[in-house]
């Protein structure tokens, strides 16, 4: 028998299964990699197998948000942590493992946990009954992805997202720009000024432009990855500039009712069209981040920086995710979750990881420490407390739950963007005072927080708590 039925032993089940075991709840956890099943990517049955990167990224918790939530992740005895440290190899600032080494390290722990019982099968359809985490990752098996499709009715399977990238406000040159809906449209949401911020170009630096979406160097499909199509609303943005030269101009790029402020004349005197504008559309509640609108891409980082940062007013941009293009499986979290990970008309179903559209190891792990939280708060009848929205956990949980746009929703690695903004406090300072902030805030959280004994193994037991 057991408490909790956890599908998927990739970074996001492994840690939700380790923090469920060490607070006294039975889990099982099934893989379907080892029960004859395999996904196109993976090479082993080894659980929270890293089948792209060896890096965790930032390990420096003082200054970016992804070693902030390394810290989090620590102050929570996270396995993925402390799997990482046995496994770690040289990367500078950076925390690299060994790949091997680190999977071994977490199957071990697990295998050996005496609340954890490790079942290689594949789950075909999500479970009618009986609390459960599904955490089946970016390449969720076909059948259990049509039970999830027919459970949500949010399409996200077997087509590439071409994602666009997002941009920090604050970075933005608005002596360059300025803030217009095209033929000044209002709806009852709209920003007082307009919902669009808007780059202009001349001829001569679109045809520059659009020559650099061509020329740009690009992403390789994998093998496996040849046959799946594009979204249809969703073309990267260098395929639409090699069907004509003015075609972008037509669509993502389309001038028409915007009038620059900047570009008057008598004739004009409210502002000439551009011959080209980039827009951009708020992406967050916060007004913090803004996304490229049909930015889409699969341009290789360096290349988008680089081209990107040729659009007026993006000069200096700073990118809170750049574009990609991968085949992904994820839900539309914002409208089919709730503020707990739980599926909207069936709550005894949560999910983790990357399937909730975060992205990135450590963003899928903590997610997945987030889920188990969450259920060993509800399985033991105590009420749950989200992490403040100021921490790294707080803010990325935040955004996947509802804070996020539905209608632009793309999966995300955390970044101080999603973070309540400081604008009290200069820029060079910004990013301590935001990592001082979450630790003071985390650290309240956590002695707020009951932790069922890691060797309760009953329900009277469970009864019993102690600080976190």
């Amino acid at each position: 028998m057991h408490d909790i039925q956890i599908i998927g032993g990739g970074l996001a089940g492994s840690e939700a299964a380790w923090q469920l075991a060490q607070r006294g709840f039975k889990v099982r956890l099934s893989e379907m990699r080892g029960s004859g099943s395999m996904t196109p990517a993976h090479q082993t049955d080894g659980l929270a197998e890293l089948v792209c990167s060896n890096s965790f990224r930032s390990d420096d918790d003082a200054k970016n948000a992804v070693g902030l939530m390394h810290h989090e992740m620590r102050r929570l005895d996270s396995l993925v942590m402390r799997a990482g440290e046995k496994a770690r190899v040289p990367a500078g600032s950076a925390m690299a493992v060994d790949r091997d080494v680190f999977s071994a390290e977490v199957q071990r722990s697990l295998e050996e946990h005496p609340h954890v019982t490790v079942v290689r099968e594949r789950i075909d359809a999500l479970p009618s009954s009986g609390a459960t985490i599904v955490a089946t990752g970016p390449l969720t098996a076909q059948a259990l992805a049509e039970s999830i499709v027919a459970a949500t009715g949010q399409d996200r399977l077997a087509f590439f997202d071409a994602i666009a990238p997002i941009v920090h406000r604050d970075s933005i040159d608005m002596d360059i720009c300025w803030i217009q809906s095209r033929w000044n449209k209002r709806t009852e949401a709209s920003n007082e000024d307009g919902d669009y911020i808007n780059c202009p170009m001349t001829k001569e630096q679109y045809l520059a432009f659009h020559q650099g979406l061509l020329d740009g160097e690009k992403t390789e499909f994998r093998e496996w990855e040849q046959e799946t199509p594009y979204f249809d609303g969703c073309m990267p943005i260098e395929v639409m500039a090699a069907r004509g030269v003015d075609t972008l101009r037509f669509g993502p790029m389309k001038p028409v009712g915007l009038d620059n402020p900047r570009d008057t004349t008598p004739e004009f005197p409210q502002g000439r069209w551009p011959h080209a504008v980039v827009q951009l559309r708020q992406d967050n509640k916060l007004g913090t981040l803004w996304n490229m609108v049909g930015f889409q891409t699969k341009l290789k980082y360096g290349a988008q920086v680089e081209l990107f940062r040729t659009i007026p007013g993006l000069e200096n941009a700073e990118f809170a995710r750049l574009g990609g293009l991968h085949r992904n499986t994820f839900l539309n979290s914002p409208l089919v979750l709730d503020r707990q990970l739980r599926l909207k008309g069936a709550e005894h179903i949560r999910f983790a990881g990357q399937i909730t559209g975060c992205e990135g190891y450590v963003e899928s792990s903590a997610v997945g420490i987030m889920a188990a939280l969450m259920a060993a708060a509800e399985l033991a009848g105590d009420p749950w407390t989200p992490p403040p929205r100021s921490t790294a956990m707080g803010a990325l949980l935040a955004h996947v739950t509802g804070d996020a746009e539905a209608e632009t929703f793309q999966p995300m690695n955390v970044n101080f963007g999603l973070f309540p903004p400081l604008h009290e406090v200069k820029k060079k300072q910004r990013k301590e005072a935001y990592t001082t902030r979450a630790k003071a805030d985390f650290a309240e959280w956590l002695q707020a927080v009951s932790r069922v004994p890691a060797q309760a193994g009953t329900s009277s037991n469970r009864a019993k708590r102690q600080p976190a």
